[in-house]
């Protein structure tokens, strides 16, 4: 397995879908999932580290986990099925909090299914390692150009900025007419799954 960084978020050229960049370690290979404009936000928000006024939900997510008095170990993306990325998350027993033994162990097993952008914005939360398999960087990976990369980031950002939430809607639905399937619309993949490079 290779350890991911989160790079920043893109911005598709010809579809003008965000994108989340993930670098493996030394930098010379990344791998581009194509994701939904909530899914860049609170990608965003995560790599921001900002407090929101009220928590979103991937903030009510990490409360959650730590009222259940569990702990997000690591993400890993696992493979890529059906044109889609699919991820696990790993979670074990919180240290300290008088557990039975028997318990710690079921919790250090416990495997969660989710869409490998829920999984890297709880990362980003948690400050949870996020991993990768071989397989899946090898055939998803694209070469790293970092002028690219921050020209995309600058006209994602220059993209939020400019554009009101109706418009957002609006592009949403352009995106994604009635009837199509696709990217993270409700009821548009499986969960588990994001898209990769078209």
């Amino acid at each position: 397995m290779i350890e991911m960084h989160v790079a920043g978020i893109g911005l598709d050229a010809a579809s003008r879908s965000p994108i989340v960049l993930l670098r493996d370690s030394s930098g010379r290979r990344q791998v581009p999932i194509w994701i939904d404009q909530a899914q860049a936000q609170n990608i965003l928000a995560g790599l921001r580290d900002e407090a929101p006024s009220r928590p979103l939900s991937h903030d009510l997510m990490v409360s959650l986990l730590e009222a259940g008095g569990l702990r997000l170990d690591r993400v890993i993306i696992h493979t890529i099925e059906a044109s889609t990325f699919r991820a696990v998350l790993k979670l074990s027993q919180a240290a300290g909090d008088g557990a039975a033994e028997e318990a710690a162990k079921a919790a250090a097993r416990l495997e969660l299914d989710a869409r490998p952008s829920d999984a890297i914005a709880l990362a980003l939360r948690t400050g949870s390692s996020i991993w990768m398999l071989e397989e899946v960087v090898a055939d998803a990976s694209i070469p790293v150009d970092a002028e690219a990369d921050a020209e995309d980031q600058d006209n994602f950002r220059r993209f939020l900025d400019s554009t009101s939430p109706a418009e957002l809607v609006r592009h949403l639905k352009q995106s994604h007419p009635e009837g199509e399937q696709g990217g993270e619309e409700p009821g548009g993949e499986e969960p588990g799954s994001d898209t990769p490079a078209p």
